[in-house]
């Protein structure tokens, strides 16, 4: 599906929502759209593929369907955490291209992603992490109907 055509759904979905007298504002959408570095293609990634868990706010859901939950392995006396293999691999990619241009463009996600690799974190783990600090927020804007305000960065004197 090309640009243009996400671009028309999108709004579709929006106009639909601000159509409803009853409904708070912004819409899912324009609450999507707000966090840095989600694009079309992410915005539609999440609605096709964890409509369901964006809908019921569920944060839980919403991380394992995406592969940004770990998976703990125990055995008697062993305790491994892994990569999450059972999920959506569509949400996956375009979650962690979000987060791949969100440790890019936003001070916070920067700096979380700096601090991973500092520590020694593989990119792609440092990149779900990001992730998953991106999915923390954006279930919070959902639940209070927020759009994403980066904070104030300090400007030498």
């Amino acid at each position: 599906m090309g640009g243009e055509a996400l671009t028309r759904l999108l709004e579709t979905l929006s106009d639909a929502h601000d159509s409803d007298p009853t409904a708070p504002t912004p819409s899912d959408v324009q609450i999507l759209r707000s966090l840095p570095g989600v694009g079309l293609k992410t915005v539609a990634a999440l609605f096709a593929e964890a409509a369901d868990a964006i809908a019921t706010r569920d944060l839980a859901a919403l991380r394992a369907h995406a592969g940004i939950a770990p998976v703990t392995k125990r055995s008697g006396t062993r305790c491994v955490v892994v990569m999450r293999h059972a999920c959506s691999g569509r949400l996956r990619t375009a979650l962690y291209h979000a987060a791949r241009v969100s440790a890019q463009c936003d001070a916070g996600a920067k700096q979380m992603y700096a601090a991973l690799r500092a520590r020694g974190h593989s990119h792609g783990r440092a990149c779900r992490s990001v992730a998953d600090r991106m999915l923390r927020i954006l279930m919070a804007m959902l639940r209070s109907r927020t759009i994403y305000l980066a904070p104030p960065t300090s400007q030498p004197a």
